[in-house]
């Protein structure tokens, strides 16, 4: 199929071209921009995924990389080579879409043989091939089953032994998950990282599940109204979000708005409304304005009956709040709570559960001290 496409542009260095590289590419339906001027390289082998909200435009991108929609602007070069306007069978590229489409009339076997025999394979290697996938994704023993005798988790398994039966060099994953219940979708996340792994091939998955993407990804890309955010790996994007929207849609964050007052020794003493002062580590990337947020997650904010010891508040300008605890939720391993501080902002903390009986847990109406140090602070421009 690949002989199908454009020829690689003269010149290219095969080495230094990304496996997948997204240039301003832009969609439009109308007068609305679904994709609005995106850019993104993706690397042979990587899991990456595409993080958003509903019509945010990650699945309108995912499926101009399939070749069911054409930009309206850009490029999307496959190993060098342009194919935003090949057809989808002419791309080394396979999509696993979100119902599964899977031919209710066709056995499990059938589904997973059906883009082979399209292709006009030998039969004697359309059966090496589907036997291949039912080994790969477990399904041995079902084959004569057709998609109605079979469980969520099983047309899942036959969806994706069909995507990869023709070994494409990518494969896209449009919310592969989101029929699954909780408990199965997680040992499934886990099966697909295990079967990337295995096949050192390219998966792009589409999700506005936040915990999936950070389980499954080695990089995510943040998309919100047509546009690329951020591109990180999901540490960055929880400990480093670029913007305030970025903090407030990746986790829970606590957020203070105020002003710069001063600069001191790799310290900024920013003043907010509802915390005073808070003394913050000064971040790698300048600050250029004034008015800024200030983030703190939940897992960073400890509380306490009487504060920090005097050692740490001697070593450090630690953040020090006072309020009430006004919601208390336990969550096995963790206990989140709620503290109304004095100046009326509820500020939220998770705790874990270390002890089988926390003697150290806070109860209702109790008044509580809540503090953080500078470097569990993200200074971000409004």
């Amino acid at each position: 199929m690949a002989d199908q496409l454009p020829k690689s542009e003269p010149g290219a260095e095969a080495a230094d071209i990304p496996l997948l590289r997204i240039e301003a590419v832009v969609k439009r339906f109308g007068s609305f921009r679904a994709v609005d001027g995106v850019s993104l390289d993706i690397r042979a082998g990587e899991f990456f995924a595409l993080l958003g909200p509903s019509g945010c435009g990650k699945t309108t991108l995912l499926r101009m990389l399939a070749g069911f929609e054409t930009p309206d602007e850009g490029r999307i070069l496959l190993e060098g080579r342009d194919i935003a306007r090949a057809l989808p069978h002419q791309r080394p590229i396979n999509m696993m879409f979100q119902n599964y489409a899977l031919f209710p009339h066709l056995t499990v076997r059938d589904n997973i043989a059906f883009g082979l025999k399209r292709a006009g394979m030998g039969r004697a290697d359309i059966d090496a091939r589907v036997a291949e996938m039912i080994a790969l994704v477990k399904l041995d023993g079902l084959e004569q089953r057709k998609p109605d005798q079979l469980s969520g988790g099983q047309k899942q398994r036959v969806a994706l032994a069909r995507s990869l039966a023709r070994r494409p060099r990518m494969l896209l994953l449009d919310e592969p998950l989101a029929a699954l219940d909780k408990k199965l979708r997680e040992s499934t996340q886990l099966e697909l990282m295990e079967l990337q792994r295995r096949l050192g091939m390219t998966f792009i998955i589409v999700t506005h599940d936040q915990e999936e993407a950070m389980t499954v990804a080695g990089r995510i890309g943040v998309m919100d109204a047509g546009r690329l955010d951020q591109v990180a790996t999901p540490r960055e994007l929880y400990e480093a979000p670029s913007s305030r929207w970025i903090a407030e849609f990746v986790g829970d964050v606590n957020l203070f708005d105020g002003q710069v007052e001063s600069r001191e020794r790799g310290r900024l003493t920013i003043s907010t409304r509802d915390a005073g002062m808070i003394v913050v580590a000064e971040p790698d990337r300048p600050i250029t304005k004034t008015v800024v947020s200030v983030a703190i997650r939940p897992e960073k904010v400890k509380l306490s009956r009487r504060g920090p010891a005097p050692d740490a508040v001697a070593s450090q300008a630690i953040n020090r709040l006072e309020g009430v605890v006004t919601d208390v939720s336990y969550l096995g391993g963790l206990t989140t709570y709620k503290v109304k501080l004095d100046s009326g902002l509820i500020l939220r903390s998770s705790m874990a559960n270390t002890a089988r009986i926390d003697i150290d847990a806070y109860s209702l109406s109790q008044r509580v001290v809540a503090w953080f140090t500078p470097d569990d602070c993200v200074v971000l421009e409004q």
